[in-house]
């Protein structure tokens, strides 16, 4: 390694993109959408009702299950998924025993120095600037403990949010289809009423099962 100075280097994350799950997303709706086309009537499976019971009466639902600070998260973690940052293992070790030589050499507040350029490293960035501050090495120990503990419960969080929407999909689509029958049944004498009521309950159905499925589960697989 090399002499421990001033000046650190501090390896850059790299942003990936989760080809399988871009592709098998791409994949899973292409061939809905071709079974749709090839059927030869698109415009039939766009149903607004439909919509607003499952989609939206899942949406509501999930929401009143947990708060809207959860559910914008879980929006975030979606994102990340598909966009993520990662950095060498190797590249990341060197880092920390490089910071860890100059505070033997130099003194802790030969850190002070390093901390601006660790502002894209935020659980670095903190850990340094309490060390600086004179805390404790034990209270640093223990407050970056919770730090993680808390980020793993927060995207545990996420992922119930992402379940229970799965789970509300399909009851949400079971309902509109109850909608669509009732609807239907009280209209037998008007013929013109029995088309749409009866796309309602089959669309409810239709869609539930693809926000479940294909919106809702693939998420939370871990």
């Amino acid at each position: 390694m090399a002499e421990a100075g001033d000046h650190i280097y501090v390896p850059k994350a790299r942003t990936s993109m989760d080809i399988a799950t871009v592709v098998g997303l791409l994949c899973g709706f292409a061939m809905v959408g071709a079974a749709i086309v090839l059927g030869g009537s698109p415009e039939s499976f766009i149903n607004p009702p439909s919509i607003l019971i499952v989609i939206g009466g899942t949406f509501a639902i999930t929401t009143a299950c947990y708060s809207l600070k959860e559910m914008g998260r879980t929006m975030r973690v979606i994102g990340k998924i598909f966009f993520y940052s990662s950095r060498d293992p190797s590249e990341a070790a060197t880092q920390v025993l490089q910071i860890s030589e100059l505070a033997r050499n130099k003194g802790v507040l030969a850190l002070q120095n390093l901390i601006g350029s660790m502002q894209n490293e935020p659980f670095l960035h903190k850990g340094m600037s309490m060390v600086v501050d004179g805390t404790p090495g034990e209270e640093v120990e223990s407050i970056m403990r919770r730090d993680l503990q808390a980020t793993v419960q927060r995207h545990s969080k996420s992922t119930s949010v992402l379940r229970k929407m799965g789970e509300f999909a399909p009851a949400m689509g079971l309902i509109g289809t109850l909608i669509g029958l009732v609807q239907m049944l009280g209209n037998l004498d008007d013929p013109t009423t029995i088309g749409p009521s009866m796309a309602v309950a089959l669309l409810t159905t239709f869609y539930g099962a693809v926000l479940a499925n294909m919106v809702s589960c693939p998420w939370h697989r871990n």
